[in-house]
């Protein structure tokens, strides 16, 4: 049997616009699945809500403000890596104050959710397009 795998929990947004396209960023070069595209958000930390997560992600990653309870769950990936294994809530966010701006992203895009798999995006990230595709 394999060595037990430590459990990351990282939160991530589906930002949609009043278009019904989706925002995703692109890992910038340097960080790991450099260049692929994700849903933004981040690692919950000690103490911390996935809701408070990504609160503050959102301001860190996008220069935007989200009320928490604009913040609707929506479905969550389950994904093992080599050395960890993922969980990841998804929320769906439409509703924000200020402009989305990439600060920590080499890019973003806002796309149809029926264009979602143009994009290469990290195994976590890729079984979320379908639920994307059929439900909003």
């Amino acid at each position: 049997m394999s060595e037990p795998k430590s459990l990351l929990l990282v939160a991530a947004a589906a930002l949609i616009d009043v278009d019904g396209r989706v925002l995703i960023c692109q890992r910038p070069p340097g960080k790991a699945l450099a260049g692929l595209w994700e849903f933004p958000g981040g690692k919950v930390e000690p103490g911390e809500t996935p809701e408070a997560c990504l609160i503050r992600e959102l301001e860190e990653e996008l220069g935007i403000s989200v009320n928490e309870a604009c913040l609707a769950p929506f479905v969550f990936a389950s994904h093992s890596y080599e050395s960890f294994h993922l969980l990841m809530p998804l929320y769906l966010v439409r509703r924000w104050t200020g402009l989305v701006t990439a600060r920590e992203h080499s890019g973003l895009a806002w796309v149809k959710p029926s264009a979602l798999g143009d994009y290469p995006m990290p195994p976590a990230d890729a079984p979320l397009v379908a639920w994307l595709r059929d439900l909003i």
